[in-house]
């Protein structure tokens, strides 16, 4: 594939045989930028999932991370997770040619015929209300994925695109198909904002309208799923009432 006709404009591409983290490069080069600059690892040392979590990443997947320094307040620019999250989306549909097989699972993972195809975390730096970068780092599982034992009690089974469907995508051919569907969603994101987003997300959600839980740090949530408000937030609608939720770990 021919990486420079399938890029898009004003996009940074950095293409990195090994490296601790993508997450950790987009930290040390963040105040040197001149604009969003996506950073692909062939192989992570330390690569690290959310809350910290070790990150299995073997080879053959895709391990990248988009940077970029942004001037809207923080709780607008989290929202760029669903960004990302549509952007996967319609990545995984380019490389395949079949949208049905894949959802969206809040806040931020991408799932094939059920499981744990990809994930997304974010980190950012700063203060005072402002951010001085925003890193959204992001893990497919292109040819292998993690085994069971590796994933946490109630966790979905991890499944790769390969094994799926039997198609195999190159990380580097992957991150063009991506560079290009978030360049677009971003676009979209700018000019008209998070409701066209999460509009596009929603009609993408897995178990929307049925009964899921949410775990916080410190209370459990079962309710009936009924939507993602304009913040972002589930919206449960459980036993005691209507429950908005900012954080949480959803099983199904």
């Amino acid at each position: 594939m021919d990486h420079k006709s399938d890029w898009p404009d004003g996009y940074g591409r950095r293409i990195l045989t090994s490296v601790d983290s993508t997450n950790a490069e987009a930290a040390r080069i963040a105040p040197f930028l001149t604009g969003p600059e996506w950073i692909l690892a062939h192989q992570q040392t330390a690569a690290r999932g959310r809350r910290g979590r070790a990150w299995v990443n073997p080879a053959g997947n895709l391990a990248a991370t988009l940077v970029m320094r942004p001037t809207e307040r923080p709780d607008r620019v989290a929202l760029r997770s669903f960004v990302a999250s549509l952007a996967l989306f319609e990545a995984f549909v380019a490389a395949t040619g079949r949208a049905e097989v894949f959802a969206l699972k809040w806040p931020n993972d991408v799932l094939l015929n059920g499981g744990k195809l990809a994930g997304i975390l974010l980190e950012s730096a700063g203060a005072g209300g402002s951010l001085s970068h925003f890193a959204i780092g992001i893990g497919v599982n292109l040819r292998n994925a993690p085994e069971m034992s590796e994933v946490e009690a109630g966790g979905l089974r991890p499944v790769s695109l390969l094994s799926e469907t039997g198609i195999d995508v190159d990380p580097e051919d992957f991150l063009d198909l991506l560079a290009s569907a978030y360049a677009r969603a971003e676009a979209q994101f700018i000019t008209y904002g998070f409701a066209p987003i999460r509009t596009a997300w929603l009609a993408r959600a897995a178990r929307l309208g049925q009964v899921i839980t949410a775990r916080t740090t410190r209370e459990v949530y079962e309710g009936t799923f009924e939507t993602v408000d304009e913040a972002g937030n589930l919206v449960l609608l459980t036993a005691g009432g209507r429950q908005t939720i900012a954080a949480a770990e959803v099983f199904f």
